[in-house]
């Protein structure tokens, strides 16, 4: 979706918005539409829309009315959000090309108005590369949104929001290919492309590197596949002297369980087990784009977990890279092996103050918290804050876990250091207190288990029923917030 600029008085096309505050609809719009719209119950509510057709200069113009909801309301920017995401979602294959919003007496800042645009992009992403055989009318026709009127600095705003928007599609991206297309050297090779002349300086290492550093825990998860382990280290340093903060992302490109096989109905879902290293990979491009003041490392730990001949068998014991053992009673439970490797590696190589890990983690966070939420677990009250923080002006949501040393015996084994599962209760605390043991002394540490908000199976305000992006606004706000303040 472009999104584009236009000054006051320029030509408009067939189908022309405007945003309206809950109970603000113009006396200017008449009294045939200020009635029609009284009679379909239309008050300005988030993401309502109201439309009317009316003869213009011997044509047709489409003219629409979207709510923002309460100009005074405390989820103002989440409103605008809706709205800019309700038109899309309506006009999108409407046969209409070009949407014009004019924010002419709206009275919206540069950021409401650019909250909006966010909202309609965001909204109108679609991936339809494996699509040949769509019908006309399912075939999305809206490319173009014009923003006329819009308030002073409204493309200042919007330049920072559409890498925002970028890092976001990117995650997207990332998420909805199929797992013969994005795998860990093609997902190497994806983010190489993407990143080529920001400026993101890019490490990865191979199985023979892994090996040489001792990553038993994450090669152990990767030797039943043919596919090739990778880990993937990009830097933004838009800022230097201070120490690096690092985000670090769980990257399954596909979970069979290995031997601990899944069940197989719905087994297809398991392309998105890597949502959190793609959730990491988008907000490296978002943070780029931006030119973001921080300094940024975002780690993603990449494998495939198969059942073949070699894989790892439950009962095998390995050895981290940390030098702790592990004995793996269940190898679905392979997310917390290669996040504990990709753990100990980011702080021996760039000493972070802080790390940020997010992954599909289990599927105890689901029932726990559906789709609304991810899980925070952290060792550091500020941080849990700020990232709650970051969530909630984001849009991102968490819910802060608990975490303490009664939930270690619960994963304490008789013949290794630690047992990568605990019992069937508390399954998703027993994970983060597993990846505590890789965090070193004096590092602010938060570990988000996304399993439930990465891919959801109906629309949403701001995207379509699939991948969501989950996880990039949330960091690129937590750099704004902390690091760039």
């Amino acid at each position: 979706m472009n999104i584009e600029f236009a000054l006051a008085g320029a030509s408009l096309p067939r189908l022309v918005a405007q945003p309206i505050a809950e109970g603000a609809l113009p006396a200017s719009a008449g009294p045939v539409v200020t009635g029609a719209a009284s009679a379909a119950r239309f008050t300005g509510k988030p993401g309502q829309v109201f439309e009317v057709f009316v003869e213009q200069d011997g044509g047709v113009q489409r003219q629409a009315y979207v709510g923002t909801g309460e100009a005074t309301a405390a989820d103002r920017r989440a409103g605008l959000e809706r709205a800019g995401g309700a038109l899309a979602a309506k006009y999108l294959a409407s046969g209409e090309e070009t949407l014009a919003i004019d924010f002419a007496g709206s009275h919206l800042s540069a950021d409401d108005a650019a909250a909006v645009l966010l909202g309609a992009r965001l909204r109108s992403w679609q991936y339809l590369v494996y699509r040949t055989r769509l019908k006309d009318e399912q075939k999305p026709s809206l490319t173009r949104v014009v923003a006329v009127n819009a308030p002073a600095g409204t493309e200042d705003v919007w330049a920072v929001e559409s890498a925002i928007a970028e890092g976001v599609e990117f995650t997207r991206e990332l998420v909805t290919e199929p797992a013969n297309v994005i795998y860990p050297e093609s997902f190497v090779a994806r983010c190489r492309e993407r990143l080529e002349g920001t400026g993101v300086e890019i490490v990865v290492l191979d199985e023979t590197q892994m090996a040489e550093l001792g990553m038993g825990a994450l090669l152990g998860v990767a030797q039943g596949s043919v596919r090739k382990p990778r880990i993937l280290a990009m830097r933004w340093k838009g800022r230097a002297g201070a120490k690096p903060t690092a985000f670090v992302g769980k990257g399954v490109t596909f979970d069979t369980g290995g031997i601990s096989i899944k069940p197989a109905a719905g087994m297809e879902d398991m392309k998105w087990d890597m949502g959190g290293a793609a959730a990491v990979a988008g907000t490296m491009l978002a943070l780029a784009k931006r030119k973001a003041g921080a300094d940024v490392i975002g780690v993603c730990g990449l494998v495939e977990n198969m059942p073949d001949g070699n894989a790892q068998r439950p009962g095998d014991v390995v050895t981290s890279m940390s030098g702790q053992t592990i004995e793996v009673i269940n190898t679905d439970a392979e997310g917390r092996l290669v996040l504990c490797d990709a753990l100990t590696w980011v702080q021996k190589e760039y000493q972070p103050a802080t790390i940020v890990d997010l992954a599909t983690l289990t599927g105890a966070m689901i029932i726990s918290l559906g789709h609304e939420h991810a899980g925070m677990f952290s060792n550091d009250d500020l941080l849990a804050s700020q990232l709650d923080g970051a969530g909630k002006a984001s849009g991102d949501t968490l819910w802060r876990m608990p975490m303490g040393p009664a939930y270690d015996k619960l994963i304490d084994s008789p013949i290794a250091d630690i047992k990568n599962v605990g019992p069937r209760y508390g399954g998703s605390i027993t994970a983060a207190q597993f990846l505590a043991r890789f965090v070193d002394k004096g590092v602010a540490w938060a570990h988000l288990d996304i399993a439930g908000t990465v891919w959801i199976d109906k629309p949403g305000a701001t995207h379509d029923k699939g991948a969501t992006g989950f996880g990039v606004r949330l960091l690129d706000r937590y750099v704004r917030d902390v690091l760039e303040a």
